[in-house]
């Protein structure tokens, strides 16, 4: 990622490149406590990532962060995160440029909907900077009851699959198959309720899913294989993101 810079101040709000281990130890804070560990969450792959910070420019507080794992193209899927959960053999003939972001999580004392809006913001410009042509990762439902979240992944099942060419197949010892399993018509106001932020958002960039979801004892969650397109988003939607990325 060299020669990316990151730098978007949005109101009160300012999304940034982390700069040394501070700011790395900053996030795993922040992640610690967003995913209820006992001290910083931190793994192998931070040190392969790059990691973005979005500060509440008052305090300087950290009120949301993730990483980002560039590829050069889906010869290199198997370096990913997602990949010790998905086989994603078939993502191996993508082509593009290819970015995963992970871990992702927000304060849980902080509720405004302009955080979410500066992180896509700093996402959007970082995709344009490097020319990406494939967004990915795992969005994660909390707690790991699928019976919770049956109208969301049924809405899923109905209108968000991954196209067969690049769908995920099993590899997890421990999954729901949600497109195979579920037989009903959803409720899509309490599936929309139910719907985790994150994955609302990929959703309205025409993001597809995997077609089962992971039980993550580990991270207490279940989570679903999340790709977009970035050549299939709708035109609205890109100048929306490009407006807060500008």
């Amino acid at each position: 990622m060299a020669g990316t810079k990151i730098d978007l101040r949005r109101g009160r709000y300012r999304a940034r490149l982390a700069e040394g281990p501070g700011d790395l130890a900053r996030a795993q804070a922040l992640r610690g406590l967003a995913f209820h560990r006992d001290g910083p969450d931190a793994d192998a792959f931070d040190a392969v990532c790059h990691h973005v910070l979005v500060e509440d420019m008052t305090t300087g507080a950290v009120v949301c962060c993730f990483r980002l794992m560039p590829l050069a193209g889906g010869a290199e899927i198997d370096r990913s995160y997602s990949a010790q959960f998905y086989e994603l053999s078939a993502l191996s003939a993508f082509e593009g440029p290819m970015v995963e972001m992970g871990r992702f999580c927000i304060h849980p004392d902080w509720h405004d909907p302009d955080i979410l809006r500066v992180a896509w913001g700093a996402m959007t410009a970082y995709v344009d900077a490097q020319g990406v042509e494939l967004l990915f990762g795992c969005a994660s439902f909390a707690g790991t009851d699928a019976r919770e979240y049956y109208d969301a992944f049924a809405v899923l099942k109905a209108r968000h699959l991954a196209p067969r060419r690049w769908l995920p197949r099993v590899k997890a010892p421990s999954v729901f198959r949600f497109a195979e399993r579920l037989r009903r018509k959803p409720d899509r106001k309490m599936a929309m309720l139910r719907m985790p932020p994150l994955l609302k958002t990929y959703l309205t960039m025409g993001g597809w899913v995997s077609d089962h979801a992971v039980v993550d004892a580990q991270m207490n969650t279940l989570h679903v294989f999340t790709g977009v397109e970035i050549a299939a988003i709708p035109p609205a939607r890109k100048r929306l993101l490009r407006a807060v990325a500008g």
